[in-house]
């Protein structure tokens, strides 16, 4: 049974025979084997941070400036932040410097008034990449991210930062703010996608122009010639969020993603049968990419198929490690499992990698990972103060496209745990779709919920969702499967010809019924949540579905009806 179907795990320089049957594990031995036996000396290593193309002013207009040499002056850009384990009162603020720092201090000061007035140094972590190459070489590359943890601030009260050097790099002024805390005390919003990539390319290695490693392979009815990607960045920023999660494949250090061997291609080429194309400079372009904001609002991250890097560590997650803080109250397996409380709602973001029937390159990764789910879910649905729970990870419980479908480890997993715990929402991605379906519960629709319809967790089930529209190109449903959104919709939305993952790697066909909503370009979802009055009036949940040029193209409400039991406001 193949581990790592072609095309669905990156591809670090293992050959192909051998990689689809290697866990992630032994995908980091193999590679460090490899390098015992070819060592590389750290003058040919590429060093510093890689620009996005500078002819086009996309990401930080200082690195566009800046000579990537090791006698340039020190800069930092691809700003972005995170929440801690206690999101009411700690920000995790983080940025990717332009080259190896050496002796000099890298520095945040903040306050709570642009006046600032603390000042934190930095913890540089140094993501050291050694990609085998098929013709003997190593493309070796050192990037540095900067980290800092801001504690004790006052829940949801901005607070004001800048980046600054000893050797004179000053960034502008910026603020987040932390969460606000459990309880029903004020209206927020948060956003949401998945499988995003970049739409320009790296300036490293030297020779890369723009076409390369990036989103741009869109099909002639896709609009071929629109940056898709960047397009949903903005319609994020113009959202304005509290905080964003993406639900998993982040970057694409991989655009070729065959599982194969890496091979560097110029623009107008394409590899050699049998190879991939791999950079690992690509993430330096995506921070730029989201910095706009991600260094304003919180971004929270899952984990996907692609984002498995064996080259850093057995289970494939030492470059995010290097590159994001994130709470870190999951399973030591899983460093994307975590979850966290923001007023009335909790939120869990779960590893499908450690449970999925179709790629098991990490299956079984966590400690117990099934009963932390369950412990944490339980912890948050007796919680008084909690109304709606929201779960978001990559595989896809329930969806219909003719590339991934539905995963049946996903639902033997969670979907049980998620009907007994009376999850009101799941955020999927891994297809390039956005989907949606009818509450579910038993593995059965419970009822109709066209668009504008109000749906009761408690009452009708789980409804989930399948943004994974954030910008790669496209994928389609089945054969005979058509669209169905707001001023679109199909009289009859059912599936006869889909599918779900089996146990042992196969494809198990089902004839379902429980697709609502169907979308095929790129999208985002845009959640409101509004507490309620004890008593008086529910809790709401509103998602509307939004299209890369604003247009809402479905929106469903979520209500939870509070007894009067429960206290007014934080515990």
């Amino acid at each position: 049974m193949t581990l790592n179907p072609a095309g669905e795990t990156v591809a670090t320089g293992i050959p192909g025979t051998l990689a689809e049957n290697m866990t992630m594990a032994e995908q980091h031995d193999w590679h460090r084997s490899f390098l015992r036996r070819h060592p590389v000396s750290r003058r040919n290593f590429l060093v510093g941070a890689a620009a996005t193309a500078a002819a086009v002013g996309v990401g930080n207009s200082v690195f566009a400036r800046t000579a990537y040499a090791q006698d340039a002056p020190l800069a930092v850009a691809g700003r972005h932040m995170g929440f801690g384990n206690d999101p009411a009162t700690q920000l995790r603020f983080s940025a990717q410097l332009s080259r190896n720092p050496g002796l000099t201090g890298v520095f945040l000061d903040h306050g709570p008034t642009p006046a600032l007035g603390a000042t934190t140094s930095a913890e540089v972590r140094n993501l050291i990449s050694q990609v085998p190459q098929t013709d003997g070489g190593i493309l070796s590359a050192e990037q540095y991210y900067v980290h800092v943890p801001v504690d004790n601030l006052t829940p949801k009260l901005p607070h004001y930062y800048r980046w600054r050097t000893a050797d004179g790099f000053v960034s502008d002024i910026r603020s987040a703010s932390p969460a606000l805390p459990s309880g029903r005390i004020a209206p927020f919003r948060f956003t949401m996608m998945g499988d995003q990539g970049v739409d320009e390319t790296p300036s490293q290695p030297p020779g890369l122009v723009a076409g390369d490693y990036d989103d741009q392979y869109y099909k002639a009815d896709n609009e071929p010639s629109v940056k898709h990607a960047r397009n949903i960045n903005r319609q994020i920023e113009a959202s304005h969020p509290d905080f964003h999660i993406l639900a998993g494949d982040i970057a694409y250090a991989d655009p070729s993603g065959a599982g194969l061997p890496p091979q560097f291609a110029k623009h107008g080429q394409t590899p050699p049968k049998g190879f991939d194309k791999f950079n690992p400079f690509v993430w330096d372009g995506y921070f730029q990419a989201i910095e706009a904001s991600a260094s304003t609002a919180p971004w929270l991250f899952a984990t996907g198929n692609h984002d498995m890097e064996a080259l850093y560590s057995p289970n494939g997650y030492g470059g995010h490690a290097a590159r994001l803080d994130q709470p870190t109250n999951g399973p030591k397996g899983c460093p994307s499992a975590y979850s966290f409380v923001y007023g009335n709602t909790a939120v869990l973001s779960l590893d499908a990698n450690d449970v999925s029937y179709e790629i098991k390159a990490n299956t079984g990764t966590a400690e117990e990972p099934e009963h932390l789910v369950e412990q944490t879910l339980a912890k948050y649905r007796a919680d008084p103060n909690i109304d709606f729970i929201v779960c978001f990870f990559h595989h896809c419980a329930y969806s219909t496209t003719s590339t991934h479908a539905s995963d049946g480890g996903v639902r033997d997993a969670w979907v049980a745990l998620f009907d007994k715990f009376e999850v009101d929402v799941v955020l999927q991605a891994h297809n390039h779709v956005f989907e949606r379906t009818d509450p579910i519960r038993g593995n059965r629709a419970t009822r109709v919920a066209g668009d504008n319809a109000t749906v009761n967790g408690k009452t009708d089930g789980t409804v989930y969702y399948t943004v994974g529209g954030g910008g790669r190109p496209r994928y389609t449903f089945q054969d005979g499967e058509g669209v169905s959104y707001r001023g679109n919709e199909l009289p009859d939305t059912a599936v006869p010809n889909s599918y779900v993952w089996a146990p042992d790697g196969t494809k198990s066909a089902e004839s379902i019924t429980w697709s609502r909503v169907r979308f095929l370009n790129y999208s985002f979802v845009r959640v409101d949540v509004v507490p309620g009055i004890p008593g008086i009036t529910a809790s709401r949940m509103t998602i509307g579905a939004i299209d890369e040029y604003g247009n809402e193209f479905d929106r469903l409400t979520f209500e939870r009806d509070i007894p009067v039991g429960p206290v007014f406001g934080s515990s």
